[in-house]
């Protein structure tokens, strides 16, 4: 069996990214259609049987009987943020591969299909929409306006979705996917310092913050940089930098709170011009969707008032929205009795991070396996997962699909 970590080497060249370090994945781009082809070959040099379904979700297939409803599914995604690690993602995806191996080293019989899958587009990072390969599966997303959907270059995810292959005529809810799914466990790096603080390599997902996108176009007056008096400009940069110091204190005065301003981009971008539009995205979290609700409320209002003091105006657009979501109790039971062996006193954690298996909640009972960053860090090059740690998640898995096959 090759180690998590020997899966992983085999793909660190794909997609580096050397203006801002670590890797760009964006998903339909070069780099993702080679990772899918990537894993297309390693599934299938283990028997497992490769297809790609109506929203460009790939499934690996280990098919035991005559019908793959009501199916273990286990995976994660290989698309990433611009700039991030070698492991948000792929870690889940070679994880699950390794577990296959290792279910296959240990004789297990079984008499439930098990597939291993690859989400599209779960970071949200080119067309703006998180985990949008899992929202179309269970039919959260209308497929028209992701079809409309556009990254900074104006290519549109029907386009790209086309030029991998897939017939976007028939995005969507997929009930035939949706029936396949009987449980589903993803495993993924942590995004946070629980597991090094607890001493420990991998724990049991709990809960999954509820959080949101929303796009904040602040729209003002283009001009000259150098005819423009000071006091003649309506500058929307000036009015969204502010906005961005407003989403910091109004997060900071509710505990629990975050809001995080990553993206802003100015029209037309140019060194010597006064923008005349700028427009940022805003994404907030918190476990209670009322109190998410109320930030972003809060945060608007400000913009408004500050876009009004700057001769601007601001329109607000939500992007994407999910609950907290509480991952299903009697799967996280089954989990800890599964590891009770191998790694006894397995913690359990809540993670602040969005995944696919927080959205696949909804159609079927799904659960969480984290493995410990010793850096704490992550949609960052300095995402780390020791090797050790990875081989330790990969036998977590493997002993949590046996007990469930």
């Amino acid at each position: 069996m090759q180690t998590v970590s020997t899966v992983l080497d085999s793909i660190s060249d794909v997609g580096r990214d050397t203006s801002r370090g670590g890797y760009s994945r964006g998903v339909f781009t070069s780099a993702e259609l080679s990772l899918r082809e990537w894993f297309a070959a390693e599934a299938t040099a283990r028997g497992l049987a490769v297809e790609t379904d109506r929203n460009g979700i790939l499934w690996g297939w280990w098919d035991v009987t005559g019908s793959r409803d009501g199916a273990l599914v286990t995976g994660s995604h290989l698309d990433s943020v611009p700039g991030g690690g070698a492991f948000d993602g792929p870690l889940g995806v070679a994880s699950a591969l390794a577990a296959v191996d290792l279910l296959r080293e240990r004789g297990v019989q079984t008499h439930r299909s098990l597939a291993v899958t690859v989400f599209p587009e779960e970071e949200g990072s080119r067309f703006g929409v998180s985990c949008l390969g899992s929202r179309l599966l269970t039919g959260s997303l209308d497929p028209d306006h992701v079809r409309s959907l556009t990254d900074t270059d104006g290519t549109t995810f029907a386009d790209a979705a086309r030029s991998a292959g897939i017939d976007v005529a028939h995005l969507g809810r997929d009930e035939e996917a949706a029936r396949r799914i009987g449980d589903f466990v993803e495993l993924h790096v942590e995004q946070g310092r629980g597991l090094i603080d607890l001493d420990s390599a991998v724990a049991i997902g709990s809960t999954m913050l509820g959080h949101g996108r929303w796009r904040l176009s602040i729209t003002g007056q283009g001009n000259h940089a150098g005819t423009t008096l000071m006091a003649d400009r309506a500058d929307p940069m000036v009015a969204a930098a502010q906005v961005v110091l407003a989403a910091r204190r109004i997060a900071a005065e509710q505990e629990g709170a975050r809001a995080t301003v990553g993206r802003l981009q100015p029209v037309p971008g140019g060194t010597n011009v006064i923008a005349s539009r700028v427009d940022l995205w805003l994404d907030v979290r918190h476990e209670e969707d009322a109190v998410t609700a109320q930030l972003i409320e809060k945060i608007h209002g400000q913009a408004q008032k500050i876009c009004a003091f700057e001769g601007c105006r601001a329109t607000l657009t939500e992007e994407s929205r999910s609950s907290t979501v509480h991952f299903d109790g009697a799967l996280q039971r089954t989990l800890h009795n599964a590891l009770g062996r191998s790694f006894p006193g397995t913690p359990t954690l809540p993670t602040g991070a969005g995944h696919d298996a927080g959205i696949l909640g909804s159609i079927a009972p799904t659960a969480m396996l984290f493995v410990r960053n010793p850096t704490g860090i992550s949609h960052s090059p300095e995402e780390f997962v020791e090797r050790d740690d990875a081989d330790a998640g990969a036998t977590a898995l493997a002993d949590v699909l046996e007990d469930l096959l």
